[in-house]
């Protein structure tokens, strides 16, 4: 049987694969699951609901907390915020739970449903195999009266809340930075610039103007070409780009090249660690992370952790070990003394904040870490665990790394949120890392 949850969450195309039938199980199964353990005769169960900005975010939403509601739960809709935001409200609410409904990067045809335990935490396996195994065991009968729980429309203060917090953590002025912030008219399409003008900075914002329909569409940090082109036309000193959920940024330098995410983690754990905050001294990355990053970690003396893909395995790592950053080269940094998620806004904040202290430009940070020739080919297909059993795959896999040695790397992983393979090789050369790389693709393909 396939698994409901993903890398992140549930996921689908919504009104196919993710229904508002589904989104009403989910509800109840959740709530079920994340509460039980919490209620008392005194106090109703709470949860918390965001979303992005797509369009079948109102639909899901609403079956969603019909779901919660039937279990006894009063849910407290936040509206269009990030997904850190409702991670951060959970918390701040003293809520029992936290639902987002977005697909993040995906476009906007797609859905997600991501939980949150109480104190804004992602769920573990464990907790997400439960509720899997609670909604076809789940009777369609509830509480009655005044056990059925309410739906808070908005609560009015959600972003207010956010904002405040995430100056909480800014170290430094902002000002005399001037940068460009891409909000892929998703879900950061007002907290993001808010942000960082209340921090100091001068802040041009596209793509912020969502209409249900174009989240992501040809912007954000999936499509990067856009804010390389804007911060150079308004000569910026950093760009900032967040995906339509905005639990990622990546950046841009005033000349318009790209800062990825582990260039940013390396900016950070220096930083961190001149500051006395890097907790253990050791950063925790993903296996995806550029044998770039592990260099520089290297001769800074900084221990480099690497899990599984997936920002939950980062926090699960992060939080067993009492580490203080971790993130992914897509963008997702984790800064644990003020996030139990990725958080895209405060990410951005930081990085401008040691461009402050520093006085350094965003590419002179970024030059800390020399970034291996890497490339990445998404192979679209139809069954994910034929390609990872296939022996021709295996073999191909071998022989590529006989042919690289300690000069470079290969890892074939299937996504965890779309239907595609991702091929990815390092190489000492760009020629080599595209010839290895269009070879294994091609046999994937053939699979």
């Amino acid at each position: 049987m396939t698994r409901l949850f993903g890398t992140d969450g549930v996921r689908g195309k919504a009104n196919q694969q993710l229904t508002a039938t589904l989104a009403l199980k989910l509800g109840a199964a959740a709530a079920h699951v994340l509460t039980h353990k919490r209620r008392t005769a005194k106090r109703r169960p709470v949860a918390v609901v965001g979303r992005d900005p797509r369009v079948s975010g109102e639909m899901l939403a609403a079956a969603l907390s019909a779901g919660m509601a039937s279990q006894g739960v009063d849910v407290l809709r936040v509206g269009v915020l990030p997904t850190p935001a409702v991670a951060y409200l959970t918390d701040a609410y003293g809520a029992d739970m936290g639902v987002m409904i977005s697909a993040s990067h995906n476009p906007m045809p797609d859905n997600g449903i991501k939980f949150f335990s109480a104190g804004g935490r992602k769920l573990p396996d464990e907790l997400e195999d439960e509720i899997e195994q609670t909604l076809s065991s789940l009777t369609e009968t509830g509480p009655t009266g005044h056990g059925i729980g309410r739906v808070i429309e908005e609560a009015h203060d959600a972003e207010e809340r956010y904002l405040k917090h995430l100056m909480r953590a800014v170290p430094t002025s902002l000002a005399g930075i001037k940068v460009v912030v891409d909000c892929a008219n998703g879900a950061a399409f007002n907290a993001a610039p808010q942000a960082y003008s209340m921090a100091g900075a001068e802040v041009v914002a596209i793509h912020n103007e969502p209409n249900a329909y174009n989240i992501n569409d040809n912007c954000g940090s999936t499509h990067i070409e856009q804010i390389k082109q804007a911060v150079v036309e308004h000569g910026a000193d950093i760009g900032l780009a967040h995906d339509g959920d905005a639990d990622r940024c990546l950046a841009v330098d005033a000349n318009g090249n790209e800062v990825d995410g582990d260039q940013i983690m390396a900016i950070l754990a220096k930083g961190m660690q001149e500051n006395g905050e890097l907790r253990k001294n050791t950063l925790v990355a993903t296996v995806m992370s550029n044998l770039g990053l592990k260099l520089a970690m290297e001769e800074a003396g900084i221990t480099l952790r690497a899990t599984q893909v997936g920002d939950r395995y980062v926090l699960a790592d992060m939080n067993e070990g009492g580490y203080s950053l971790g993130g992914e080269q897509s963008g997702h940094i984790i800064i644990s003394d003020f996030a139990t998620t990725g958080d895209g806004v405060l990410t951005g904040l930081m990085l401008m904040a040691r461009m402050a202290e520093t006085q350094s430009s965003i590419a002179e940070l970024a030059s800390a870490m020399k970034v291996l020739p890497q490339v990445l080919i998404n192979v679209p297909v139809s069954n994910k665990q034929l390609v990872m059993d296939d022996p021709q795959v295996k073999a191909s896999i071998a022989e590529a790394e006989a042919e690289l040695g300690s000069t470079g790397r290969v890892l074939l992983r299937p996504s965890g949120t779309e239907e595609l393979f991702r091929v990815m090789v390092e190489a000492a050369d760009k020629e080599t890392a595209q010839r290895i790389a269009g070879r294994l693709a091609a046999i994937v393909t053939e699979v």
